[in-house]
């Protein structure tokens, strides 16, 4: 079952299933108004699995992998369509009250805001509409007609970035807005690659014979890139592991970060620089998200559920984490849709309460 996780772009939908038929019992839910927003909303009680506030998305249904803007007042995700089974890239404020579709041809799958707040790049299929659709979550039958765009946050002035007919995704931009990183598939091998927005200066950074990169983020500093990667000789095994890394993005001091035998994928950094969340494969099937100290290696739990609970992503501001569950689905369902936790009482803003960036984060082991 763990080999499904490796379409790290999609809904997982044959990994989430165990994990979705296990969630037997409904979340407490009680009114509260929301800090954020002022809305009235529906946030589980405080009681439950010892987790900080969590909310839903208002406004949005079936949904995944939600990214922030960077002024934090923004996320940018994939939805289905309304009007077919696609999925299309929407651009929601963190209150749900406006959303927007960014483009309604092909399919889509992951997104990202560049640091203008102006512009924002996503992986589709839109114009290469004759080649076989493919299966974002199966190794092996990725969609070769994957390609990355770029338009503005209205979906205006759209421009295509790559023309090559091969697996392009799992995208995101350095906080520098110098480079866009992404994944690409080349005779079956995933590795990182990087490109400037215009097109320019396309690099492949990673090169290992073995190892099957991707879901790539860059570090606050615009040069460290942390990701998750799977080992291609094992890859068919049933019960193999997946294991979070950072690397230069000149394909330099790669430093592996977990090593336990268990699945850890989708990295996401916060601002400090110091600290990560990704989500991890509780055995026998329950997904749920964690916090890493990158100088310590200390794992905290974030998330205590028995639905699905993966894609995690900081807000700028260092108080808010989206995430995608499963959490409000009905039992047996596979629908994923986009929640919200309050995370402002862990500090992991890009500086501390009297405002000086913690020289710690230099240290990396």
């Amino acid at each position: 079952m763990k080999q499904r996780l490796q379409g790290v772009c999609f809904l997982l939908f044959g990994m989430t299933s165990l994990s979705l038929l296990a969630h037997e019992v409904k979340s407490p839910i009680m009114p509260v108004v929301d800090a954020y927003t002022g809305w009235e909303i529906k946030k589980p009680a405080l009681s439950e699995a010892n987790e900080l506030p969590i909310w839903q998305l208002p406004n949005v249904d079936r949904a995944v992998e939600s990214y922030f803007s960077p002024d934090s007042k923004q996320l940018i995700f994939y939805a289905k369509s309304k009007a077919t089974d696609a999925y299309h890239i929407n651009v929601a404020s963190i209150d749900g009250r406006s959303v927007h579709e960014i483009n309604d041809v092909g399919n889509d799958a992951c997104s990202f805001f560049f640091p203008d707040n102006k512009r924002v790049v996503f992986t589709s299929t839109k114009d290469n509409l004759d080649m076989p659709r493919g299966n974002w979550s199966k190794v092996g039958d990725y969609p070769q007609g994957a390609e990355l765009y770029t338009a503005d946050v209205d979906g205006s002035n759209v421009k295509r970035l790559t023309d090559n007919r091969q697996y392009d995704a799992e995208v995101s931009v350095s906080p520098d807005g110098e480079w866009i990183l992404f994944t690409r598939e080349t005779n079956g091998m995933l590795d990182l690659w990087r490109v400037r927005p215009d097109g320019r200066d396309e690099m492949q950074i990673t090169h290992s014979a073995d190892l099957q990169e991707g879901g790539a983020f860059y570090m606050p500093d615009s040069e460290t890139i942390i990701f998750r990667a799977w080992s291609k000789a094992e890859q068919d095994k049933r019960d193999h592991g997946m294991d979070i890394y950072t690397i230069k993005h000149d394909g330099t001091d790669l430093k592996q970060r977990t090593n336990d035998g268990q699945v850890n994928w989708a990295p996401f950094p916060a601002p400090d620089n110091r600290h990560f969340v990704f989500a991890k494969m509780i055995p026998p099937y329950n997904f749920e998200i964690f916090m890493m100290d990158l100088v310590t290696s200390k794992q905290t739990r974030l998330t205590n559920s028995n639905a699905f609970d993966g894609f995690p992503s900081i807000s700028p501001d260092g108080k808010l984490m989206s995430f995608s569950s499963s959490r409000s689905a009905e039992k047996g369902s596979r629908k994923l849709t986009i929640f919200l936790m309050d995370i402002s009482s862990l500090d992991v803003g890009a500086v501390n309460e009297v405002g000086v960036q913690p020289q710690v984060a230099l240290q990396w082991h």
